[in-house]
């Protein structure tokens, strides 16, 4: 038979161990965020139309040219919006992974992934890691319907809420 003593002793040790066993299923995180693992360089080259945005002024519409300069390098320009309306940018990218890209800007260097494109690179959706910025690029100005809902798709898979995606 167990001493009293014995007992003070292990009774605080089994109710610390039942304080543990929470049978609250954990709220659920926001998904990790994935770039496409067989990211193509060469055929992201040429013009994208900027579909739609997340985190980006929408001040109509604009469009990237993706020129390959080198082995994972590209010259990118194109129009953005800034505080007044529509303006013209040059930059520099590099990738660094699969579907992970480096451009600089103004205001310093930016991380884009690209997070998906379909099979025959007509639509593709990049974002950065911090999710503070998403992009839907189209090869054309009309996006088809099916190919929207699929971009809208890889942006809620990867944790961005696209109720927050502005169409140009």
């Amino acid at each position: 038979m167990p001493r009293l003593t014995d007992l003070a002793v292990l009774l605080p040790l089994v109710l610390a161990a039942l304080a543990g066993c929470d049978r609250t299923p954990p709220a659920p995180e926001p998904p990790g965020m994935s770039s496409a693992a067989f990211f193509d360089a060469g055929r992201f080259a040429d013009v994208w139309h900027v579909a739609a945005t997340i985190g980006d002024p929408a001040c109509g519409p604009h469009a990237e040219t993706w020129d390959v300069t080198g082995a994972g390098r590209y010259r990118v320009t194109g129009t953005v919006c800034g505080p007044s309306g529509s303006r013209t940018f040059a930059t520099e990218a590099a990738v660094t992974g699969p579907g992970r890209i480096e451009r600089r800007m103004p205001e310093g260097t930016e991380a884009l992934w690209v997070l998906w494109t379909d099979a025959d690179y007509r639509i593709a959706v990049i974002g950065t890691p911090s999710r503070h910025f998403a992009r839907i690029l189209s090869r054309t100005p009309e996006v088809r319907p099916d190919l929207m809902q699929a971009a809208r798709d890889v942006l809620r898979f990867n944790g961005y809420d696209p109720a927050g995606l502005q169409p140009l």
